[in-house]
């Protein structure tokens, strides 16, 4: 039997025998309380969940609580993962993205706020804050319009685009047909354009 390939916890073994999902393992660990299996889930996935994380709010220090965040919910939350609804690093995932969308959701909304009062017409000239703003906006746009897609176009493309996935590897840690990923993402783009409002 050849050597497994390990991604993100997961043995996905080259003859195509069944997958060894070592996250889920930490998460049974982690619900009954186990420190030790949190902090191996940590060093296995808080790279990956951070770029996830970084990629939707573009501002590393939000990234960084909302990391805290994440990996508190987790440790909260452990108990609440079916293993048979999915993976354990979907989960994980998921989590990270919701958090990073529903912090998106409350600075939309905190400047809303702040453009009601009047308080963001100070006339500050450019040094580059316009700019941060914009891309936090366009990060925010892309977020939502991921919100719109169904689960498996989301997840294809969060892997590829947030977690830096090629698609075989989306395919081998998804279990699904390479084929099949290929046309999630495509679907998926497509609806994220439309979405956007980007022409083709």
């Amino acid at each position: 039997m050849l050597d497994p390939m390990v991604i993100d916890g997961v043995d996905v073994p080259e003859d195509g025998s069944d997958r060894t999902d070592h996250v889920a393992d930490l998460l049974g660990r982690i619900a009954a309380g186990e420190q030790s299996a949190f902090t191996a889930l940590y060093g296995m996935l808080s790279s990956r969940v951070f770029g996830l994380i970084l990629r939707v709010l573009v501002d590393r220090s939000q990234s960084e609580e909302v990391l805290q965040e994440v990996f508190l919910e987790v440790w909260q939350s452990a108990a609440k993962f079916a293993p048979k609804k999915g993976q354990g690093r979907s989960w994980v995932l998921t989590i990270a993205h919701r958090r990073a969308v529903d912090r998106v959701r409350s600075s939309q909304a905190s400047s809303d706020r702040d453009v009601r009062a009047g308080i963001r017409d100070l006339g500050v000239p450019h040094d580059g804050v316009a700019e941060q703003v914009e891309l936090k906006l366009e990060g925010r746009r892309v977020s939502t319009a991921l919100s719109t897609l169904p689960d498996p176009q989301r997840e294809a493309i969060v892997l590829a685009y947030y977690g830096g996935y090629s698609q075989s590897e989306i395919a081998a840690l998804t279990g699904s047909p390479l084929g099949t990923v290929k046309t999630r993402m495509r679907d998926g783009l497509s609806r994220l354009r439309v979405e956007m409002g980007v022409k083709a």
